[in-house]
C-alpha cells in the first residue's frame, strides 16, 4: 500500500473546490466541489449528464478543469505538466471504468500484471504479485483466460485486481457494476470495499445505482455539475 503524508492527518487526501468544466456550449461542471480522506469511500451520485464522469476525471487528472482547484496531497494537479500527471495515474492513482477495458490480447494474469511491468518490476515478479491479487478477488481460476473468454463479473473482478496491484493511494471507480447483473455487482462491491478497507486506500465511486452507493461510507449528489451531501438540494 502505498502511504501518502498529507501533512495533516484530518486533512483530505484529494479535495476539488469549485470545478468549472465547459465542453462547446455545455457547462459539465459548474462549482462542483467534493474531498476524499485516506480510506474513505465516496460515492458521486446523479443522473446521467449531471457532470458525474467529468467531475471524476478533473480528479483523476485525465481532464483539466476551466477553473477551480484540485490538490492531492497538497499538490496542485489542474497545474501539474502531463508528465507528472501520468505518473501518478501510474503508481498513485487505480482506475477502474464500467466495462473494465482490459486489454483483449492479453490473458488475465497479464492483463493484471501489466501496471508493475510498466512501472519496472519484472516479469516473474509481476505476475507473482498479480496472482496474489486475483486470489483475493477470486478470478486466480480464470488467469489464463482472455477477457473475451471470462464473465462480465469475473473481467470486472480482474480489472479490480489491476487497479489495485501497484498499492495505489486512490482508486477511482467509473460504474465499476453498470454491466454486471445484480448477482454480480454485489459481489464486485463486496469484495471492493473489503480489500480497500483493509489496505486503507481511499475509492472515489461514481455510480447511478443506489444499492451500489449504499456500500460507501458518504455519498455526495451532482446534479447539473453543482455538488452537494445526498438528500440536500442543489
Amino acid at each position: 500500500m502505498r502511504h501518502t503524508d498529507t501533512g495533516d492527518a484530518a486533512a483530505p487526501l484529494l479535495a476539488a473546490s469549485d470545478l468549472v468544466k465547459t465542453y462547446g456550449g455545455t457547462e459539465a461542471l459548474r462549482g462542483a466541489s467534493l474531498d476524499l480522506r485516506a480510506g474513505e469511500t465516496v460515492a458521486v451520485t446523479g443522473a446521467s449528464g449531471s457532470g458525474k464522469s467529468t467531475l471524476l476525471h478533473c480528479l483523476a487528472g485525465m481532464v483539466r478543469p476551466d477553473s477551480g482547484t484540485v490538490r492531492y496531497a497538497g499538490e496542485r494537479l489542474e497545474e501539474a505538466p502531463e508528465r507528472r500527471l501520468s505518473e501518478l495515474r501510474r503508481t498513485d492513482f487505480g482506475m477502474v471504468f464500467q466495462f473494465g477495458q482490459l486489454i483483449p490480447e492479453l490473458t488475465a494474469l497479464d492483463n493484471v500484471a501489466l501496471p508493475l511491468m510498466l512501472g519496472g518490476s519484472g516479469r516473474t515478479e509481476a505476475r507473482e504479485r498479480a496472482g496474489t491479487w486475483m486470489e483475493r478477488f477470486g478470478v486466480w481460476g480464470q488467469r489464463e483466460l482472455r477477457p473475451g473468454q471470462m464473465s462480465g463479473g469475473q473481467a470486472q473482478r480482474t480489472a479490480l485486481a489491476r487497479a489495485l496491484v501497484t498499492g495505489p493511494a486512490v482508486v477511482f471507480a467509473d460504474e465499476p457494476t453498470g454491466a454486471l447483473d445484480s448477482l454480480a455487482s454485489e459481489r464486485v462491491m463486496t469484495v471492493l470495499t473489503q480489500t480497500v478497507r483493509e489496505s486503507g486506500t481511499a475509492v472515489l465511486l461514481v455510480t447511478h445505482d443506489a444499492l451500489v452507493a449504499a456500500y460507501a461510507d458518504r455519498e455526495v449528489a451532482l446534479r447539473d455539475g453543482v455538488t452537494a451531501p445526498a438528500g440536500v438540494g442543489v
